[in-house]
C-alpha cells in the first residue's frame, strides 16, 4: 500500500509474461528509498511504457519478433493494471518505443527491427482503434553491424501535428506531419555518418531539441523549426567525459531535461554513468559537464521522479536514486537502490 509521502512509478523490464514484467514501484522523495508494491504479468518484454496525463491508461510495447502493444486501465486507488481491450499487433518486429500525441488522440510506435513507424487512433476510453497509418523507412548507414537497414528507435511528438522519428540505422531524425490521422513526411535532419540517433528531449520553450546518438555517444543540439520540416544543428557535445577512450561497449542510451529546463542529463552504457550539462537560457547550448556512476551496469533508461533522478540499470538488475542539487543540477547518490530484474523503462504516476 502506498504511503502518503511516496511517489509511484511503473517499471518496464525485459522479462517473460509469466512473471511480473511491469512492476509498480514507490519512491520516498525525501530519502530516495524505493520499494516494489506489486506487478503485472501477461506481457513479454515490456521495454517501453507511456502513461496518459490523467494517469488512467498505460500503454506498453511487447518487444518481440512479432511486436505487440498492450493497453491497461489503471485502477484509481491501488494503481493495479487491468487489460483494456485487445492486444494489438504493431505490424513490425521489436517495437522499442511508444508515445502519445499531445492531444492524446493518437499513439505512435517505433518498430526497431521492422523498420517502420505506426500510428493508432486512441478512443475516448483509452483503448486503441485499428492502425491508421504506417511508414516504412528505407536505406542504411556505414556501420554494417548496426546500420545494415533502418532502425526507428523513438517517435516523439513535437508542436502541433509534428512527430519526430529517430532512426538509428539511417542517421536521420525524420519529421512527419500527422494531419487527418496519417503520417506524411515533411523532411529530415541528417546526422554525421555512424551517429545512430536514438532519443530526443524537447525543451519546454520549443526552441531547442536535444538528441542522444547511441553509436557515437554524441549529444546534438538543434534549433527547432520542425513544423517547417527543419532542424538545424547548432552544437555537438560528447556525452562521455573528456579524454575518455570509448570502446565498443560504450553506447549512449537516454536523454532528459530537468523540469526547470536548466539542466540536461544523458545515460552512458559501457561507461555506466549519467552525464549532466547546463543549458544556456539564451542559446540553448550546453556547457560544463559532470559525470556520476549510474550505480550499476548498463543504464538503458532513467527518469526524473519526485524531484529525484532514478537510473534503471538493465544488466545489474537495479534502480538507483540520486538527489538533484537545485542550484548546480549535479546528482548526489542517496545510497538507495531497488532490486528489479532487467529494468529498462521508468514512468512516473
Amino acid at each position: 500500500m502506498k504511503q502518503p509521502n511516496e511517489v509511484l512509478f511503473y517499471i518496464g523490464t525485459y522479462n517473460v509474461k509469466e512473471e511480473q514484467a511491469i512492476a509498480l514501484g514507490a519512491l520516498d522523495p525525501a530519502t530516495g528509498e524505493m520499494r516494489q508494491l506489486g506487478g503485472t504479468g501477461g506481457i513479454e518484454n515490456p521495454s517501453f511504457l507511456a502513461l496518459n496525463r490523467a494517469g488512467s491508461v498505460l500503454y506498453a510495447v511487447s518487444e518481440q519478433e512479432e511486436g505487440e502493444i498492450h493497453t491497461f486501465a489503471v485502477e484509481a486507488g491501488s494503481k493495479v493494471l487491468h487489460p483494456l481491450g485487445s492486444v494489438h499487433k504493431t505490424e513490425g518486429s521489436a517495437p522499442c518505443y511508444v508515445s502519445l500525441s499531445k492531444e492524446e488522440d493518437q499513439l505512435y510506435i517505433a518498430n526497431y527491427m521492422g523498420g517502420n513507424v505506426n500510428l493508432f487512433p486512441v478512443r475516448e476510453d483509452g483503448s486503441l482503434g485499428e492502425m491508421a497509418s504506417q511508414v516504412r523507412h528505407e536505406g542504411s548507414g556505414p556501420r554494417q553491424d548496426r546500420q545494415e537497414g533502418p532502425h526507428p528507435h523513438s517517435v516523439i511528438p513535437g508542436d502541433g501535428e509534428v512527430v519526430l522519428a529517430c532512426d538509428l540505422g539511417l542517421d536521420q531524425v525524420i519529421i512527419y506531419k500527422t494531419a487527418d490521422g496519417k503520417l506524411t513526411r515533411l523532411g529530415e535532419a541528417v546526422l554525421p555518418p555512424g551517429s545512430g540517433p536514438r532519443h530526443l528531449a524537447v525543451h519546454a520553450s520549443g526552441q531547442w531539441i536535444y538528441l542522444i546518438n547511441e553509436l557515437s555517444s554524441m549529444i546534438t543540439v538543434f534549433a527547432a523549426n520542425p513544423g517547417a520540416g527543419e532542424l538545424r544543428i547548432v552544437q555537438e557535445v560528447s556525452a562521455l567525459p573528456p579524454h575518455y577512450a570509448a570502446g565498443s561497449d560504450d553506447t549512449a542510451a537516454d536523454i532528459h531535461l530537468s523540469p526547470c529546463g536548466r539542466f540536461l542529463y544523458a545515460s552512458n552504457r559501457g561507461h555506466d554513468s549519467i552525464a549532466m550539462f547546463t543549458v544556456d537560457a539564451v542559446t540553448g547550448q550546453l556547457a560544463g559537464g559532470d559525470w556520476v556512476s549510474s550505480g550499476g551496469r548498463t543504464p538503458r533508461n532513467f527518469a526524473i521522479i519526485g524531484g529525484m533522478l532514478l537510473a534503471a540499470n538493465q544488466n545489474s538488475d537495479n534502480i538507483v536514486s540520486f538527489r538533484i542539487d537545485a542550484e548546480s543540477g549535479r546528482l548526489i547518490p542517496t545510497g538507495n537502490e531497488l532490486e528489479v530484474k532487467a529494468p529498462v523503462c521508468l514512468v512516473a504516476l
